[in-house]
């Protein structure tokens, strides 16, 4: 029982940091290195500003996503993968690949 409760637990953190619309749109575009608020919004398209600020407060409340403000005339803010953050390159490989080849199967049908 205490071990369908841990996975359970698990599965809920994981759908915390990763589910929604958004949040692995703008992780695969970290994946790639920092990026600035407006690359960010013009890079995952169809999100708003509103709602991209709102996911990246929640992946950095996590410590997934650092935000650095550097002290320049307008206020330049870079978001990156934190050391934790990069632990989850292989989970974003592993979901890539799974893509490519559940298309490639079911493109067969």
């Amino acid at each position: 029982m205490q071990e369908c409760e841990n996975k359970v637990s698990s599965l809920q953190f994981i759908m915390r940091v990763l589910g929604g619309k958004w949040k692995i749109h703008i992780l695969s575009k970290l994946y790639f290195g920092k990026k600035r608020f407006k690359e960010l919004e013009r890079e995952v398209v169809g999100i708003s500003p509103k709602m991209l600020s709102k996911e990246l407060k929640d992946l950095e409340a996590i410590g997934i996503v650092k935000r650095t403000t550097f002290n320049t005339v307008p206020i330049t803010v870079e978001y990156d993968l934190t050391k934790e953050g990069l632990t989850l390159k292989p989970i974003l490989d592993q979901l890539m690949e799974w893509s490519i080849e559940f298309k490639s199967l079911n493109a067969s049908r």
